[in-house]
C-alpha cells in the first residue's frame, strides 16, 4: 500500500532560484494530505501532476507566509473549479481570520464547505484520523505559535493462515481472527487461539513534520523511532547563534535529533537563500546521522 512524500518546497523565508517555499505532500493509499501551502503550492502541484482536487485534508504550521501565502490561491483555484467536497484545514488560531478577511474583500463565497480546526501548537494530542492514519500535533519553539504534524498509520490486520484455518469458521470469526482477536465458546472458553493461525501484521509506517524551531531534545520523545522524519536545517552549525536568535535549527541540530529519537531516515530542508550549494548542509547532518538527505524539490520518498 501507498505511503510516499513529495516535495514541493525547500526554501526558508526568502525564495532561491529553483527552491521554493514550504509545501509537501503525502499519499497515503490514495488518499492525499498537504503540509504547509507556501506561495506558488498550486502551481508546484501542477508541475508534479498532481491534482488538488483529490486534496481532502491540509496542515498548516504556523502563520509565517512561506508556510501558508499559497493557500488562499489553491483555495480559489479550487472554487473556480468547481469543487463540491468539503476540504479540511487545521492550523493555529488566526488562520481563520486571516482567511474570512481575504474572502470578504475580495468577494469569494467558496462552493465547498471549509472545515477549518484550530489547533494548540504547544500540546501533543491526536486531531485528526480517517480510514487510513492519525494525525497528532508537534510542539515547536518558534516566534510564534507553531507545531509539527505526526502522521500514523494504523494498525494493519493480522494475515490469516489459510492452511491451518478450521473450515468451519464464519465470516465474522475470521474478521474477529485479523484484529487479532481469540476465538471463545459461548462460555468465554477458548476455541482457537489467534496467533495459531495468523501472522504478524505488516509495519505501520509513520512520518513526523518538524517545522520551524529551536533545537528542541525533548522533541526526540515525540518521534521516536519514526521511519521518516522531516526537520528543518536553516543553517549550517557555524551559525547556531543565529539560528538561535531566530528560532531555527542547524544541519547538525537536525542530525542530533534525529540520532537521538533513533528514526529511520531523515530529511533536511527549509534552507537559507545564503547557501547555493546545499551540500556541506547535507555532509555536516550526515556526520552526526548517515541516513540523511536533502528534502530538495521534486523529492519523492516512499516508506
Amino acid at each position: 500500500m501507498e505511503f510516499e512524500l513529495k516535495i514541493l518546497g525547500s526554501a526558508s523565508a526568502t525564495p532561491f532560484l529553483d527552491r521554493h517555499h514550504t509545501a509537501q505532500v503525502l499519499t497515503v493509499s490514495g488518499t492525499q494530505y498537504l503540509i504547509d501551502c507556501g506561495e506558488g503550492t498550486q502551481r508546484r502541484l501542477m508541475e508534479h501532476k498532481i491534482r488538488h482536487q483529490r486534496i481532502r485534508t491540509v496542515f498548516i504550521s504556523h502563520l509565517h507566509g512561506d508556510h501558508f501565502f499559497g493557500l488562499f490561491g489553491l483555495l480559489g483555484t479550487m472554487h473556480l473549479n468547481g469543487r463540491t467536497e468539503p476540504l479540511q484545514l487545521f492550523g493555529p488560531p488566526g488562520l481563520d481570520e486571516v482567511l474570512t478577511m481575504q474572502f470578504r474583500h475580495s468577494y469569494t463565497q467558496l462552493s465547498f464547505e471549509l472545515e477549518f480546526t484550530a489547533v494548540d501548537t504547544t500540546q501533543h494530542q491526536q486531531i485528526f484520523e480517517d480510514k487510513n492514519l492519525t494525525v497528532h500535533t508537534l510542539p515547536m519553539r518558534h516566534r510564534i505559535p507553531c507545531c509539527g504534524y505526526l502522521f500514523r498509520e494504523k494498525p494493519k490486520r493480522r494475515p490469516l493462515i489459510k492452511e491451518k484455518l478450521p473450515p468451519t469458521l464464519t465470516p465474522v470469526q475470521l474478521n474477529a481472527l485479523t484484529l487479532g482477536e481469540d476465538i471463545l465458546d459461548e462460555s468465554g472458553q477458548l476455541l482457537l487461539a489467534n496467533a495459531a493461525v495468523t501472522a504478524e501484521p505488516r509495519h505501520s509506517r509513520s512520518y513526523a513534520f518538524c517545522s520551524d524551531t529551536l533545537y528542541t531534545e525533548s522533541l526526540a520523545d515525540l518521534v521516536r523511532g519514526v521511519d521518516l522524519l522531516y526537520h528543518e536545517a536553516t543553517f549550517l552549525n557555524d551559525m547556531r547563534e543565529r539560528a538561535a536568535t531566530t528560532h531555527h535549527s542547524t544541519a547538525r541540530q537536525a542530525g542530533l535529533l534525529a540520532r537521538r529519537a533513533q528514526v529511520q531516515r531523515l530529511l533536511i530542508g527549509h534552507f537559507s537563500s545564503r547557501y547555493p550549494d546545499l551540500q556541506p548542509l547535507l555532509a555536516e547532518a550526515k556526520e552526526v546521522f548517515e541516513w540523511t538527505e536533502l528534502a530538495v524539490e521534486g523529492l519523492s520518498v516512499s516508506v
